[in-house]
């Protein structure tokens, strides 16, 4: 793989990037502001990810797009913090097989957040997101990893459930509304189907979300006209305190701008110097047909 893997500097919308090409993905992070994922591509073709910079805000606060990493408070998910801008240049390391990018020490709450990236396979890439208490008190919190998705004619979502044993059960929290009025298709929004061992999404349009616990801690992407796979593995760790009691989330944006697959760390408390850790690994393959729920978690 070695041979056929680049790593390099590189401008995209004229900002400073990274891009990570191997034969099977391509991979464009911005590292002027954020960090955040712009681009996740198979070879030269379409993008998956919706990117719009200046097209969605909350005040000085730019959605932008494509993948980022959020902050979220304890018992507020969505709190100002979460929404703090993100406009500062990052720093980058690099090494053998990726590279680390670091956000400056937000001066307010004297944390600091990054992403490290590593090319496990052709068809993958880990991305741990991390953010560090560079304060000398305490820091309580957990990370989302956000990856705006943009669906087109046919493109369905899948979350398998249940860990297979004999007391083998899911939790979803479902929305009527939040966040000053969003939402508004009920908790019987039909776009949202649960089979026998999973959650699927066919999206439709409608503003929605629910959050689930899934012990698998898969979600993904099945694009037939693009014969694309997309999938997201984050671990989930039974004993964790995770936000509303779930690890994973499906947001369907109005008129499906966007389709935010959502990863979810425990909420945890920093001492001075400690560092929390998120770790998603990126499938991303050709696949003609949906895989079943079942060959999913044979993935990872």
């Amino acid at each position: 793989m070695s041979s056929k893997l680049s790593i390099k500097r590189t401008k995209f919308g004229g900002l400073a990037a990274m891009e990570i090409r191997t034969t099977e993905l391509r991979l464009v992070v911005i590292t002027a502001k954020g960090p955040r994922i712009a681009v996740l591509t198979r070879g030269d073709g379409p993008n998956l990810l919706m990117w719009a910079p200046g097209k969605y805000l909350r005040g000085k606060w730019d959605l932008m797009g494509g993948h980022r990493l959020w902050v979220a408070r304890p018992g507020a998910d969505e709190a100002e913090e979460t929404y703090a801008t993100d406009n500062q240049a990052c720093t980058v390391e690099t090494f053998a097989k990726g590279f680390t990018v670091s956000a400056p020490v937000d001066p307010i709450h004297r944390t600091q957040r990054g992403v490290k990236f590593t090319v496990r396979a052709a068809d993958r890439i880990e991305i741990e997101h991390f953010v560090t208490n560079h304060s000398d008190m305490l820091w309580s919190g957990g990370l989302w990893g956000l990856t705006c998705t943009l669906p087109i004619a046919g493109t369905t979502y899948q979350m398998p459930l249940g860990d297979g044993s004999s007391w083998d059960y899911a939790t979803m929290v479902a929305f009527r509304t939040w966040g000053g009025g969003h939402g508004g298709a009920g908790f019987g929004d039909d776009q949202f189907r649960l089979t026998d061992d999973a959650l699927v999404l066919n999206p439709a349009g409608r503003e929605n979300k629910r959050m689930v616990k899934a012990d698998p801690g898969i979600v993904a992407m099945h694009d037939p006209a693009r014969k694309v796979l997309f999938a997201i593995h984050a671990a989930y760790q039974p004993d964790g305190n995770y936000p509303l009691g779930t690890n994973l989330a499906f947001y369907v944006g109005p008129k499906n701008f966007m389709v935010e697959m959502e990863t979810m760390s425990p909420l945890t408390t920093l001492k001075p110097q400690q560092t929390l850790k998120h770790t998603e690994t990126w499938l991303l393959r050709e696949a003609k047909n949906a895989p079943t729920a079942k060959t999913l978690k044979t993935l990872f």
